[in-house]
């Protein structure tokens, strides 16, 4: 998986929890969960345990943690997938 598909089934992920729809449909790597998209925090827990629903990876805490925008997400999940 290359990282525009692997953006791309990022987005379908976020989508839900999106309270700003201008900045999600203009989302880059440089898009920031919190502060361009408007996801709260609660929220980012469900992102990421949908991301590893659907990535089929196992995310800790740390890297939890350090999951605020696209580009340390893309990063992360790609870890994760290599690892497999």
């Amino acid at each position: 998986m290359n990282k525009e598909e692997l953006i791309a089934k990022l987005k379908v992920i976020i989508k839900p929890y999106t309270a700003n729809i201008k900045a999600y449909d203009n989302l880059t790597e440089n898009t920031d969960f919190i502060k361009d998209l408007e996801i709260n925090s609660a929220n980012l827990v469900d992102i990421v345990l949908d991301i590893e629903e659907s990535f089929d990876v196992v995310i800790d805490n740390a890297d939890m943690e350090r999951m605020l925008d696209v580009k340390t997400a893309v990063e992360i999940i790609t870890t994760k997938l290599a690892a497999k």
